[in-house]
């Protein structure tokens, strides 16, 4: 989904929010799994979360749009969110949803982008732990405000930033995976890849277990044991 989902209900009569949408739809077909993603931070309130968070079709994975970790930078690309109301999104969703896997975006080299504002954004992706990111280097778009702004920054600092964040997301992400050891997963196998079953838990865990059963389209609940090529090694509950 796209990130205008959030603006969802506000022209209907009577109106409506994404949550009542959401919860109406997790009602009514309880064997469908939703999965939220590019939510706009703001969306997120105590609210949202106590309202949706009973449904277990409901996965614990939610994408949010972010783009930067710096304020600042923030201001500059005229988002309607600070960190310090990006920071509550995430701790609203990992206090009321179980094992919550929170993802999101990142742009390093914006305009006026300095060596300071990159690093505050460091500072701070650590701070809320993502479970998997997106890194992307600013791209010039011409007919664009940014296009025309002041302190471009070169196209190698940019991939060195990329790069250098790209590893801490990584790292990040071997920590989410490792948080998940010993953890029962609902697990949806898609296909078979080298002998393993391969399929994603609620969380969007990447999940492969051993099997000479026919697992396509079948949802297990199992238990991880370990790390296992881009995500978990699991057993049969």
């Amino acid at each position: 989904t796209g990130i205008e989902i959030s603006s969802y209900g506000r022209d209907l009569t009577p109106k409506t929010d994404l949550s009542g949408l959401i919860a109406t739809l997790c009602e009514k077909f309880p064997q469908i799994r939703f999965r939220l993603g590019s939510l706009e931070p703001r969306t997120v309130t105590e609210e949202f979360c106590v309202k949706l968070k009973n449904f277990t079709n409901l996965c614990p994975h939610f994408h949010l749009s972010m783009q930067s970790g710096c304020d600042a930078t923030l201001s500059r690309m005229k988002r309607k969110y600070d960190t310090a109301r990006f920071f509550k999104s995430v701790t609203l969703l990992k206090k009321h949803f179980e094992g919550a896997a929170i993802t999101t975006d990142m742009i390093v080299g914006f305009p006026g982008e300095d060596e300071n504002e990159f690093m505050t954004s460091l500072d701070f992706i650590q701070k809320c732990a993502f479970s998997s990111m997106h890194i992307f280097p600013y791209s010039i778009r011409r007919g664009t405000p940014a296009a025309k702004m002041e302190n471009q920054v070169t196209k190698s600092e940019k991939a060195r930033r990329a790069k250098e964040a790209g590893a801490l997301a990584k790292k990040m992400e071997k920590n989410f995976l490792l948080s998940r050891i010993n953890e029962t997963e609902s697990v949806l196998f898609e296909e078979l890849s080298d002998g393993y079953w391969a399929g994603h838990s609620k969380n969007y865990t990447k999940v492969y277990l051993r099997s000479d059963s026919d697992l396509k389209n079948i949802v297990t609940d199992v238990t991880v044991t370990a790390l296992f090529r881009d995500g978990l090694l699991c057993e049969i509950k």
